[in-house]
C-alpha cells in the first residue's frame, strides 16, 4: 500500500504569477509549479487565496485579466482541495499570529495550509524555510 502524495498549498502571490505575462521568469516558475500539482491532484488553497487571486488579477495586474476569464481560473482552481475558514479558524489564526509573529492573514494562510494537511506552502510573503505552525514555507522563486 502506498502512502497519498504529501498536499501543497498555493498561496495567491504565487498564483498570480503564474497568470501575468509581464512576471517573466516568475510566470514561468509558477507556471510549472501550478502544472506540477494539477499532475500530482497535490494542490490546495483556500477561500481567501481565491479571493485574493480574483482581486488581484481583474485590477492589480499591468494588463489585468477579464473577469470572465478570472472567474473561469477560480473554477479550476476550485477543483483543488479548498479551505473555508470557520470562525474558530480565524481565531486558532489568531493565536498563530501572536505566536509566530506573523501577519493575521499570513497566520490564516498558514493554518489554512495545516488544515488541509499539507507541508508546504508556497508563498513569497514569509520567508523561505520558515516553519510557523508545522508548515514549511517554500518561495519557489528563491
Amino acid at each position: 500500500m502506498t502512502a497519498d502524495p504529501q498536499r501543497e498549498f498555493v498561496d495567491a502571490n504565487v498564483l498570480v504569477y503564474a497568470f501575468d505575462a509581464s512576471a517573466g521568469l516568475k510566470q514561468q516558475i509558477a507556471g510549472r509549479l501550478l502544472e506540477r500539482l494539477w499532475d500530482s491532484g497535490t494542490g490546495c488553497v483556500s477561500v481567501q487565496v481565491l479571493q485574493e487571486f480574483f482581486v488581484t488579477v481583474t485590477r492589480k495586474m499591468r494588463r489585468p485579466m477579464p473577469a470572465a476569464d478570472a472567474t473561469a481560473r477560480v473554477r479550476e482552481l476550485a477543483r483543488w482541495k479548498v479551505f473555508a475558514p470557520t470562525a474558530a479558524d480565524v481565531i486558532a489564526a489568531i493565536g498563530l499570529h501572536t505566536q509566530s509573529r506573523i501577519g493575521f492573514w499570513d497566520a490564516l494562510i498558514v493554518l489554512a495550509a495545516a488544515e488541509t494537511g499539507c507541508d508546504v506552502l508556497w508563498t513569497e510573503d514569509l520567508s523561505d524555510g520558515q516553519l510557523p505552525g508545522g508548515v514549511r514555507i517554500r518561495n519557489p522563486f528563491a
